[in-house]
């Protein structure tokens, strides 16, 4: 063989072996994961469910994934960010009603002293709910939903909340969806908070959105057309025992993927893994304090205790955050 030719074909090889290379390198579905016992068990269940001539296959109508948000799909810490969503909508709101100055839970928020703010627990809470969320139609509500979105920052990253996803599960969630899984967000959030937003941050449309809900009525506007009213009355929590009760009314599957992070997970996950057939339960624990945060048994937000001891007893995936995540959010752009 001529030297010319030889070069050409060494060449070509070498061509080639790049390119399979780089298509080899490209077929990691969660390239945001560090090699794990997480990583992995996430893949082989996927597989396992997937593949037409396993025991374990599963019908692709039979593939349904849920997925708690607060924690487990974006940041939670310092507070939920639908907190800081009614924290901002009350100093707004605050310049019509000067009592508020005078008056726990308002008084704090309008001082900036969110601890005094937060001491008054739930009643202070719906409280704020109830002067934030009621009295405006649904589509009033979603537009300043989506308003806040465009211009507040969080506190530590100085980031919009709906940057501060995590980049891991994004990855989960395209994968899922890529192997025929139809993805769900259960969440004790409100459902009319997330909706807005869920499909362009996550790819997860409006109707695949399971939460918390106030009353909504119907009543005819000033232009006699027909309008959904929010009130101040809660209609549906969909936190804890109420996940399963949401799941089973909104979805009408028990699903055989679920991801969590706090003990309001612990009796979804329960329900969905005491079905039949191979499930798959999993928990993000929140190990990373230079990266995002680090909590769990003691934390007012997103608290794991019991679930996380429940999850070592079954063997459900546990995620530390610090080990087998290389990234936490998305490029800063």
């Amino acid at each position: 063989m001529r030297l010319s030719r030889l070069i050409f074909v060494v060449c070509l090889f070498a061509i080639t072996a790049c390119g399979s290379f780089r298509s080899f390198a490209q077929t990691d579905p969660l390239p945001s994961w560090n090699e794990s016992r997480a990583k992995t068990s996430i893949i082989d269940f996927v597989q396992r469910i997937t593949a037409r001539d396993s025991s374990d296959f599963v019908a692709p109508e039979q593939r349904i994934a849920v997925f708690d948000n607060d924690g487990t799909l974006w940041t939670e810490q310092p507070y939920y960010s639908q907190i800081a969503f009614v924290f901002d909508q009350i100093k707004v709101m605050a310049r019509q009603h000067p009592e508020w100055k005078r008056r726990q839970p308002f008084k704090g928020i309008i001082e900036g002293d969110i601890k005094s703010a937060l001491a008054t627990g739930q009643r202070g809470l719906e409280e704020i709910l109830a002067a934030t969320h009621a009295g405006m139609t649904t589509e009033e509500f979603a537009k300043s939903v989506l308003a806040w979105n465009q211009t507040a920052k969080h506190p530590r990253f100085h980031r919009p909340y709906t940057e501060l996803v995590y980049q891991p599960m994004l990855e989960m969630l395209t994968y899922l969806r890529s192997n025929g899984f139809k993805t769900f967000i259960v969440s004790g959030g409100g459902v009319e908070f997330m909706r807005p937003w869920t499909e362009k941050v996550y790819g997860i449309p409006p109707e695949q959105v399971v939460g918390s809900s106030g009353v909504v009525k119907l009543v005819s506007g000033k232009d006699g057309q027909p309008r959904l009213l929010k009130t101040a009355k809660v209609e549906f929590v969909d936190d804890g025992s109420g996940k399963p009760v949401g799941i089973n009314r909104f979805i009408g599957r028990r699903p055989i993927f679920a991801f969590g992070n706090s003990d309001g997970d612990l009796q979804m996950l329960e329900w969905i893994m005491a079905g039949n057939g191979l499930r798959f339960a999993g928990l993000v624990h929140h190990t990373d304090a230079q990266r995002e945060y680090a909590y769990d048994r003691n934390s007012k937000f997103g608290k794991l205790d019991k679930a996380l001891d429940g999850a070592v007893v079954r063997d459900w995936t546990v995620v530390d955050m610090k080990k087998n995540w290389k990234t936490i959010f998305p490029p800063d752009h």
